[in-house]
């Protein structure tokens, strides 16, 4: 049994001081109760960490790459993706590994415990196939492992260049697979996945309208069989003309139309939404899976979050390209962009929660659903999924409840106050860093200079 003493605790119920914590060696919180005793670990605050609900672990390395001007001077989403697609021509599945380490090292130190990757890097430079179908399944599973972030596994179903069926080109090759090829890939993933850890998981994800059809759509959706589906949705104004032009409805009102929506969802970005739209997914009890760090990296768009929220809508928060890994930055971007919509202040708080109580509450719950992992709160049973906080400290100062969330949403300095993490009871950082930092990192940083800044 592992012991766990806080000062001060995030629970259901809303704030606990003077608690106590009990791992037990399956990984799950066996229970929560006054603290007396010896102990393992003294944090200042405890809070259940949340899950990253959307990662592309190999972007990492593209970070910091794509910030020149192309030849176009409407320089957009789509150069950014070109540039990519050129940039996956280099990766070798020892890279992709070494790169999936360093992302998962990155985000247990920015408070996350748990990572769903939206996996659609499958194959060989031109698209060949490995002759271990899970070959690339496996280097993301073993990075996962090596660093002990939870995982839940969302191979990509990836067709087509585009809503008009065209062939995949160039990178994208190593996307591309049939509903039959997905199926065996898929299958291959999964005995992986259940060969690992007990927290891991798999499901299931269509990449877009663009890059599925309608078959696509119902060969995914089998596969699924009970778990998670993820797929991005409604995330560029190009893409929203383009699906309705080729399906005859805008990305959201088609998947509504066609398919069940339900709690299993995570509908990544839905940042080009109507107000209908958004009351639609609101009640759904599907997760919008918001990447705000990204988004305004590639000038997606502001997501409706006041009208959401306002309607009941669940959401998470993922770090997409990893671009810069930071939850609290998430949390931070994603309310100011709805300040600048609307020249308001403390945008997403409510009558009764301060606006960093209700990201860090939304966060942690959504993202457990979006993952189908049974954490996000500080409960008995659940996966000891938990972020211990220094608040003492220049940018907390000792804070306490509401307050000492928004000082670490708001100053800036969130990231440097996450002390402890453990991740279905795995004590993977201490004193704010994981212990297998310079070995990851070494091998991150030698895997880059290899690939060189050229892309």
């Amino acid at each position: 049994m592992t012991v766990i003493h806080a000062k001060q605790m995030l629970t259901p119920e809303g704030w606990a001081q003077n608690r106590a914590v009990h791992i037990g060696l399956d990984g799950r919180i066996a229970a929560v109760v006054a603290q007396g005793g010896a102990c393992d670990s003294a944090v200042d605050l405890l809070l259940p960490a949340a899950v990253n609900l959307h990662s592309h672990a190999f972007q990492r390395a593209m970070s910091g790459l794509t910030e020149m001007r192309g030849p176009d001077p409407s320089d957009s989403f789509w150069t950014w993706r070109r540039l990519m697609y050129r940039y996956l021509d280099r990766l070798t599945p020892e890279d992709i590994e070494a790169i999936a380490a360093q992302v998962f090292l990155e985000m247990l130190e920015a408070g996350y415990a748990g990572v769903a990757e939206f996996h659609y890097l499958h194959h060989d430079v031109g698209g060949a196939a490995y002759s271990n179908l899970g070959e690339l399944s496996e280097r993301i599973i073993a990075a996962a492992e090596h660093v002990g972030i939870g995982l839940t596994l969302l191979p990509v179903l990836y067709q087509w260049g585009g809503c008009d069926s065209r062939a995949l080109l160039g990178g994208q090759q190593r996307f591309g697979n049939t509903p039959d090829g997905y199926l065996r890939l898929h299958e291959a993933a999964a005995q992986a996945v259940s060969g690992s850890h007990a927290d891991y998981a798999i499901g299931v994800a269509p990449h877009s309208l663009r890059a599925v059809d309608a078959d696509g759509m119902g060969a995914a959706l089998n596969t699924a069989r009970g778990g998670p589906i993820h797929m991005h949705l409604a995330e560029q104004v190009a893409e929203v003309e383009e699906v309705k032009a080729a399906w005859g409805a805008r990305p959201v009102e088609w998947l509504f139309e066609n398919h069940e929506v339900d709690v299993r969802w995570c509908l990544i970005h839905a940042t080009q939404m109507t107000s209908g739209e958004t009351e639609m997914l609101a009640k759904s009890g599907a997760v919008a899976g918001l990447c705000p760090i990204t988004e305004s990296s590639l000038g997606d768009g502001i997501f409706n979050g006041v009208e959401y929220l306002g309607y009941g809508g669940r959401l998470g928060f993922g770090s997409d390209s990893n671009i810069h890994i930071a939850y609290f930055d998430e949390l931070r971007t994603l309310e100011y962009s709805q300040r600048l919509r609307d020249c308001s202040r403390a945008a997403l708080a409510n009558a009764t929660h301060s606006t960093g109580r209700v990201l860090i509450e939304a966060a942690s719950k959504g993202g457990a659903q979006a993952a189908a992992r049974q954490s996000g709160a500080i409960v008995a049973g659940h996966w000891a999924d938990l972020v211990g906080i220094s608040t003492d400290n220049a940018w907390v100062c000792n804070r306490t409840g509401d307050t000492a969330l928004d000082s670490l949403i708001f100053g800036g300095h969130g990231q440097k106050c996450v002390s402890e993490v453990w991740s279905a009871g795995r004590h993977v950082v201490r004193g704010g860093e994981h212990a297998k930092r310079r070995e990851i990192s070494d091998r991150f940083r030698a895997v880059v200079e290899r690939l060189g800044q050229d892309i």
